[in-house]
């Protein structure tokens, strides 16, 4: 069942096509009759709908392009309308009057489909193999973009330049002077062409970007300069950025070169600030540029169709490293044993690939930690304010349609009406990005525990922070913006993207690092200590939630692994059917948790163990689960990591000096036989 938000969407755009639908067959009637104050009417307000349409909703257009009842087809049945109506309106209905007319509006076409022709080419000419960001790209000759109305919107565009020939149209409708319409039709025309001969323009040789061949050439100069040794590769979906985003600060810390492939063109504009280059590689056959270059090892927070495609390459060696451990079956896939290692946080990892008997070798496993959970700070003891921080952060829905994999849809109003009813909680809510994704029944869930959170606000009364706090968080907002965020002109393509997007200032991560840590600080203190908050944006980030929360309730999901690092007492929702026992059994990342059945009445004993240390009888499990599962502190996670690069690149070398010394055995043994056959 649809949501009212978007039950409301679809009435509106129904209500649009209609009004478009009466308005043709109004100005139709005004032909035929002929009536004037009709026919200018119904004209001049299809026109204007359609123009509306096309800025407010294009998905609606796009529709009725699918159905061949494109911008193009429905102009073109307006002005032939409005051609009728001036036959039956004036003269004998001969076209001895308006054969100009008629002349112009076959060249006002005319001029659109050759504008149309120009700006695919020109799109051609500046599409590359590639895309690069934080990369200096003065060798490929990039250029700013053409005007976005004459080269990627053509629909807009038709209607724009139609606009004078249609007020000279009816002009003559209600003036009987032909002269109004020929004016309007020559104003058309000549809009066409001259917007035709400037994005021509982009065709000359001095504003030609560099073509496939140099492009490629240029990349592979760009590799051999800058000798990458270690890259995260990474493909995926629109929502599904966040998996590369939390590797970024650890690639970045890692000894030698760093580099991030991406193979979607949408990617690169998704990662998150960072200073390591980016380049973007779709088609698979200029991938293979990579394995002609010095890049020993990519790393891989994601499976996916197109992992295949690199996992070719034999030069390089691939570790595993996931965007999450949990004890779900996607923690242990078979797709696994493509790689040359699994790296995982902990012991607890490595027991589970192998309880999975999936065919993967435990001498591949390599112990890493999770070296991006070192901004959680740890548990210091009981809360002291006067309310218990408790942050719910239910994970999505999956794509199984297992009903254990969130709480969501079956324990979340529950859970939340429990929490809403203890005058001394704060509530932090902070749902999966993916949330209904899958099942629209996840959607209606989420929606229903933001509108309860949303009611108990207007129960809840107390002090605000000053202005002095919302300007403060203004200011800060703005700063991280400027640090991680690119701004570019509405006109502006990836080409033009890529160009702005070149080499980042000098110490930009530092700064990017220290303006979030403030950012950060000025959100927590511009928000009253006493509201409930629902978090649905990227800023503030998990981890940051984490050090504002006294306890987590969620799911079977990385986000337990990752919580357990403060050692700070948690509790999982179980929705899954099982009975405790077996649900512990099963999902040793709960083993020190306190569960919750889908009723939640467990609810008031788990916060009066969280508000009385006497009462907290699973500190001890907490601790010792955390090493299982993240490992030892000690060397830290981040030093791990990176020996853990640094063996496999050396792998790749020696591989590498083994296929060499072979090569250059074959010519000593050819020329061996030679002579002995002499």
């Amino acid at each position: 069942m649809p949501s009212a938000g978007t039950a409301s969407r679809r009435a509106v755009q129904l209500a649009a096509l209609l009004a478009m639908l009466v308005f043709f067959a109004t100005q139709l009637v005004g032909a035929l009759l002929p009536n004037v104050p009709l026919l200018i009417t119904a004209s001049a307000a299809g026109l204007a709908l359609d123009l509306y349409l096309q800025h407010r909703d294009p998905g609606l257009v796009a529709v009725l392009g699918k159905i061949r009842f494109d911008v193009m087809v429905r102009q073109l049945l307006r002005d032939m309308l409005l051609l009728v109506g001036l036959l039956r309106l004036h003269g004998d209905g001969s076209l001895r009057d308006y054969a100009p007319v008629f002349v112009g509006l076959v060249l006002f076409y005319g001029s659109h489909l050759a504008c149309q022709a120009t700006a695919i080419m020109v799109r051609r000419s500046r599409t590359l193999p590639f895309l690069t960001r934080n990369i200096d790209t003065t060798g490929l000759r990039l250029s700013a973009a053409p005007p976005r109305l004459l080269g990627r919107q053509h629909g807009r565009r038709l209607l724009r330049f139609a606009v004078p020939a249609t007020v000279g149209l009816l002009i003559t409708a209600g003036t009987e002077r032909v002269l109004w319409a020929e004016i309007g039709m020559g104003l058309a025309v000549l809009l066409g062409l001259g917007g035709t001969a400037y994005l021509a323009s982009w065709l000359r040789p001095k504003k030609r970007i560099a073509n496939d061949q140099q492009a490629l050439e240029w990349l592979d100069r760009w590799l051999a300069d800058y000798r990458p040794t270690v890259g995260m590769y990474f493909s995926g979906g629109t929502s599904s950025a966040y998996q590369a985003n939390m590797w970024l600060s650890t690639l970045a810390a890692l000894d030698g070169n760093p580099v991030i492939v991406l193979r979607e063109r949408f990617m690169v504009q998704k990662i998150d600030a960072t200073d390591v280059p980016i380049v973007c590689i779709p088609k698979v056959v200029h991938l293979m540029a990579l394995e002609k270059s010095s890049l020993k090892m990519m790393l891989h927070p994601a499976n996916s169709g197109k992992t295949s495609q690199v996992l070719r390459m034999p030069s390089i060696k691939h570790a595993f490293t996931n965007h999450g451990e949990s004890d779900k079956l996607s923690s242990c896939n078979p797709y696994s044993k493509a790689y040359d290692e699994i790296w995982v946080a902990g012991p607890a990892a490595r027991e589970r690939y192998q309880l999975a008997d999936i065919g993967v070798d435990d001498r591949d496993v390599v112990e890493v930690g999770r070296p991006q959970l070192a901004p959680i700070q740890p548990y210091t003891g009981v809360p002291t304010g006067q309310y218990t921080t408790v942050l719910y952060a239910p994970t999505w829905e999956g794509w199984d349609g297992n009903p254990g994999n969130t709480s969501v849809m079956l324990a979340g109003e529950n859970i939340v009406r429990a929490l809403l009813a203890d005058p001394g909680v704060r509530l932090l809510y902070k749902p999966h990005p993916m949330t209904g994704s899958v099942d629209p029944r996840a959607g209606r869930a989420n929606e229903r525990i933001q509108a309860m959170i949303r009611e108990a606000n207007t129960r809840r009364d107390g002090a605000r922070p000053g202005p002095e706090a919302a300007a403060e968080l203004a200011r800060r907002t703005a700063e991280l913006d400027r640090l991680t965020t690119s701004s570019f002109r509405r006109s502006a393509d990836e080409i033009e993207r890529m160009l702005l997007q070149g080499t980042p200032e000098k110490g930009r991560s530092a700064h990017v690092e220290s303006a979030t840590a403030a950012w950060e600080a000025a959100y927590w203190a511009s928000l009253p200590v006493w509201e409930h908050q629902i978090i649905t944006s990227a800023r503030p980030a998990l981890f940051t939630c984490f050090n504002q929360s006294d306890l987590l309730i969620s799911d079977v999901s990385s986000v337990v692994s990752d919580y357990l690092i403060s050692e700070k007492p948690y509790a999982v929702a179980n929705t899954s059917g099982m009975a405790e026992e077996e649900f512990r059994a099963v999902f040793p990342t709960v083993s020190a948790a306190t569960i919750l059945t889908p009723e939640a009445e467990g609810v008031p004993a788990l916060l009066a163990a969280v508000r009385e240390p006497g009462r907290d009888a699973l500190a001890a499990a907490r601790a010792e689960l955390k090493v299982q599962l993240l490992g030892p502190s000690d060397p830290p996670s981040l030093v791990r990591f990176n020996q853990a690069a640094l063996a496999l690149a050396a792998e790749a070398d020696e591989r590498r000096e083994r296929m060499e010394a072979r090569a250059s055995e074959i010519p000593t043994q050819r020329e061996a036989d030679e002579t002995a056959a002499v």
